[in-house]
């Protein structure tokens, strides 16, 4: 079971709970359900909005000044970018925009928040 604890209930039962607190962690710093961030706030001091949906998603619609880097081209098409740039990604719904932040993350940004869907978090900004 890896580096799980088990804790003894007082029931007989165990419970397996470091194991789940470092999912959990995993799961809110992949999705941003980590503390709150103030998106108006960095978008005012210069951040990089990239959405990552395709060309037709965003032509149907897109936060004004938004770049449009489709999912799969974020890889490639970031090294303009310096590595300490604020970058706020977006998507449809948040799930392109935690992999794109990922993919960033991975690539030595760090200054990278997932912003979620486009139109949620053009009503933060």
């Amino acid at each position: 079971m890896g580096s799980a604890e088990l804790i003894n209930d007082n029931c007989g039962e165990y419970l397996i709970i470091k194991t789940r607190k470092r999912m959990f962690g995993i799961i809110k710093k992949l999705f941003g359900g980590g503390p709150k961030v103030d998106f108006a706030q960095l978008k005012a001091n210069g951040a990089v909005i990239l959405d990552v949906r395709s060309p037709g998603e965003f032509a149907s619609g897109h936060i004004k000044g938004s770049i449009n880097i489709p999912l799969n081209n974020i890889a490639n098409s970031v090294s303009k970018y310096k590595k300490d740039t604020t970058i706020i990604t977006c998507c449809a719904s948040g799930m392109r925009s935690a992999s794109a932040k990922s993919i960033l993350t991975s690539k030595g940004f760090t200054n990278v928040f997932n912003g979620g869907g486009w139109s949620s978090l053009q009503s933060k900004i």
